[in-house]
C-alpha cells in the first residue's frame, strides 16, 4: 500500500471514539519505503539508528481494580519496514485504561509484542513507574548552539542550497531549539531541537542555521524530517562521519525522537529537553 493511502486510512485527522479496552488492532503501520525513496535512501541504509518514543499516558487496572500508571519508553530499530502511526498508538495505550493486568511485565509483554508485529522488527520496551522517571534529568544538547547567530531568515520550505562548506576539516557538534515542521496529514506544528555531529568540511554555520529554519513550514513525520536532513547533509556537504538527533516535544502525550548516524545505533545520552 501507498503510504499516501496508508495516510488516508489511519485515525489521523478524523473524529475518534476512544476505547478503554484493550485493543490491538487500534495500531496502525505507515511503510518508511515511500517517503524514504522520496530523498533517494537507498534499500541499504546509509546510516544506523533508532526511534525513541516516550508515553506519558499510561494506565491500567491491577487485579483489585486499582489504576496504576506509568511512563513507556519504545525503541524502534530505523531498519523496521514500518513506523506505528502517533495517533493510533495514542488511541491504543488508552485501550489499557479500563484493562485488567495482573503485573507491569504482562503489561510491557504485551506492548513489545504488538508493536513488534506491527512495526514489523523487534521494539524494545521499558515501563517505568512515575517514582523512577522523576530521577531523570532535564539537559539540552552538547555542542555550539546555532540559535546564537544573528542570521536573516525569510525561507520557510526546505531549502537545501544554504547547506555550504569550507576549506578546514572540522570535527565538531552543533544544535539548534529552531527546528519546527508540519504533521504530514493535519499540518498541526510539530516543534523540536536537533543536534548535528559531523567529522569533514567544515558546514557552513549560518548557512546550516538557515537550512534548519527552511523546514518551518514543510509537511513531514518526525522520522521524514531527521532523515531529509541527515541525507541533504550527506548530499552537500559529503562529511566523513555523521549524526541527526531531534527531540520533538510531547503531542497527544507522546514524543518521538528520531537518531540517525553513520557511526553508531543509539546515543551517547538521551537528552531528555526542558520542553519535553
Amino acid at each position: 500500500m501507498l503510504e499516501q493511502e496508508s495516510v488516508i486510512l489511519s485515525p489521523l485527522g478524523k473524529e475518534t471514539t476512544y476505547t478503554c479496552e484493550y485493543q490491538r488492532d487500534l495500531l496502525f503501520p505507515i511503510s518508511r519505503k515511500s517517503k524514504r525513496d522520496e530523498i533517494h535512501v537507498p534499500d541499504r541504509l546509509p546510516f544506523k539508528g533508532v526511534d525513541l518514543w516516550n508515553a506519558y499516558e499510561l494506565s491500567w487496572l491491577n487485579t483489585k481494580g486499582k489504576p496504576a500508571v506509568a511512563l513507556g519508553e519504545f525503541i524502534l530499530p530505523c531498519e523496521s519496514p514500518n513506523i506505528i502511526e502517533s495517533k493510533s498508538l495514542k488511541l491504543y495505550l488508552n485501550s489499557f485504561t479500563n484493562t485488567i493486568f495482573d503485573s507491569i511485565e504482562n503489561v510491557r509483554n504485551i506492548i513489545q509484542s504488538d508493536l513488534s508485529e506491527f512495526a514489523c522488527a523487534d521494539v524494545q520496551v521499558k515501563i517505568i513507574s512515575i517514582e523512577q522517571f522523576t530521577e531523570n534529568r532535564i539537559q539540552s544538547f552538547n555542542g555550539f548552539c546555532l540559535d546564537t547567530l544573528d542570521v536573516e531568515c525569510n525561507q520557510y520550505v526546505v531549502e537545501t542550497d544554504f547547506l555550504q562548506t569550507e576549506n578546514t576539516i572540522v570535527s565538531e557538534t552543533v544544535y539548534s531549539n529552531l527546528l519546527k515542521s508540519n504533521c504530514l496529514v493535519t499540518g498541526q506544528p510539530d516543534w523540536g531541537s536537533v543536534q548535528i555531529q559531523y567529522k569533514g568540511k567544515k558546514i557552513q554555520h549560518e548557512g546550516l542555521l538557515k537550512y534548519l529554519v527552511s523546514f518551518r513550514n514543510h509537511n513531514e513525520f518526525h522520522e521524514q524530517c531527521v532523515e531529509r536532513i541527515f541525507m541533504d547533509i550527506m548530499q552537500k556537504c559529503q562529511p566523513e562521519q555523521l549524526t541527526v538527533y531531534a527531540r520533538y516535544t510531547r503531542r497527544g502525550g507522546l514524543d518521538i525522537n528520531p537518531f540517525r548516524s553513520t557511526e553508531k545505533g543509539f546515543p551517547d545520552e538521551v537528552a531528555r529537553q526542558c520542553r519535553q
